[in-house]
């Protein structure tokens, strides 16, 4: 273990932060851009236009974790960085443009690059131990929360009156941040991998590392449990900017908010969950067991989409955000958890290879989620929510096996 760069580990919070910002930026309006240009009733091009991004991510995930694991971490987060940078400013020409076609190329180009969050994750691995793992995973959220709390709130700049169409400018100030994030990396953030590494020269495709995370048992119940509930959560997340904007979006949505109210909403989740992560999981790991962290956010999730149905119901805003804030809390212990227990059980020589194959685990949940739920919300305005609380059940009976089902990983004996 390289306990010598842990320091480093701020560096990294800080370059992941920045560059989420930009995500955060967008994502709040990225159904409302896409109603903007298209007219499909069904919600099918919409939900695409949402999964495209996680498809992208659902094939790179594992190749740049096992590049990372051959050249090192460095340079695969620097050309994340850089594809960010161009593909949110293709994001901004294409709103400008008001062109569908250039909007899909921004998101699927954004999904090739910014594939590198499981690189992110192993870098995090190579600087934590064991029992600090969790801990050190929790980082990400963390990053991913204040992104979501600061990110929206630049992008209301594009719309100062809360009202209308938004214009480009989330988009070129998303390139300009991660450009910001770009030379943070450059100048400050070192290598993780020691030099000498068994990976080096090794192929790309490491086809024995796939092998390896999908027929050892106990990572192989973890990568279930974290593909139904990030499948359940991507229910909630890919509609909630159209359940709460109403209108065309949501034509039997009871809520009505305008621009500023769907920015401060997703700020009010960034809020939450940086919060849970960086106030709550960081002190609680290495205390409670992975398992049952991830357990509990699992029963907390069924809670806030059961929540989320009530709201519907009662056409109450104020038991919607307490629904929002348990959703985002359970949201909160589970992800960071299941990762570190992804991360536990892995060969260190394979780290990033199979953290990629976690990532792209959650992407394939996230496309088959953004596909799914908008269709589903535009039959049923309850769809998506019973759908993710019936899921989250399963997810949580999967979390349970995962947990008892395995143990850390231990090299082989050469006696």
């Amino acid at each position: 273990m390289n306990t010598a760069r842990t320091g480093s580990l701020g560096v990294i919070f800080l370059t992941v932060f920045i560059d989420l910002l930009g995500f955060g930026m967008v994502l709040p309006l990225l159904p409302l851009y896409a109603q903007q240009f298209s007219a499909d009733q069904a919600g099918w091009q919409l939900g695409l236009l949402m999964a495209s991004f996680s498809f992208m991510q659902f094939f790179f995930a594992p190749i740049w974790g096992r590049v990372s694991d051959s050249i090192g971490r460095r340079p695969v987060l620097l050309v994340g960085l850089f594809g960010s940078v161009v593909f949110y400013a293709l994001f901004g020409i294409a709103t400008e443009a008001q062109s569908l076609v250039l909007l899909f190329v921004a998101r699927i180009g954004a999904g090739v690059t910014g594939a590198t969050i499981s690189t992110a994750q192993a870098y995090i691995a190579d600087c934590t131990t064991v029992e600090k793992r969790s801990k050190g995973m929790a980082l990400i959220g963390m990053a991913f929360g204040l992104g979501f709390t600061l990110g929206p709130l630049f992008g209301l700049l594009a719309v100062p009156s809360g009202q209308g169409a938004p214009g480009p400018w989330p988009g070129y100030a998303a390139a300009i941040i991660s450009a910001v994030a770009l030379l943070l990396a450059i100048f400050r953030l070192p290598e993780s991998r020691h030099e000498g590494s068994e990976n080096a020269g090794k192929s790309i495709l490491d086809v024995g590392g796939f092998k390896h995370a999908v027929a050892t048992g106990s990572i192989v119940l973890v990568l279930i449990s974290i593909f139904i509930c990030i499948f359940s959560f991507a229910n909630f997340e890919t509609t909630l900017s159209m359940l709460i904007k109403g209108g065309e979006a949501a034509p039997d949505s009871p809520f009505q908010f305008e621009w500023r109210s769907i920015c401060l909403t997703y700020a009010f989740i960034g809020v939450t969950l940086s919060l849970v992560q960086g106030g709550i999981v960081r002190r609680l790991s290495g205390r409670i067991s992975d398992g049952a962290m991830a357990a509990s956010g699992a029963v907390l999730e069924v809670a806030g989409f059961l929540l989320t149905l009530y709201a519907l119901q009662a056409k109450s805003v104020p038991i919607l955000f307490v629904a929002l804030g348990v959703v985002v809390a359970g949201f909160s212990f589970m992800q960071p958890s299941l990762n570190a227990l992804l991360s536990r059980r892995s060969d260190p020589a394979r780290q990033g290879m199979i953290l990629g194959v976690g990532q792209s685990v959650s992407s394939m949940a996230r496309i088959v989620g953004a596909a799914v739920s908008i269709p589903m919300l535009k039959a049923d305005l309850n769809c998506p929510y019973l759908v993710a609380a019936v899921l989250m059940l399963v997810g949580l009976l999967c979390v349970l096996l995962a947990a008892r089902g395995g143990k850390d990983y231990e090299p082989k004996s050469n006696a």
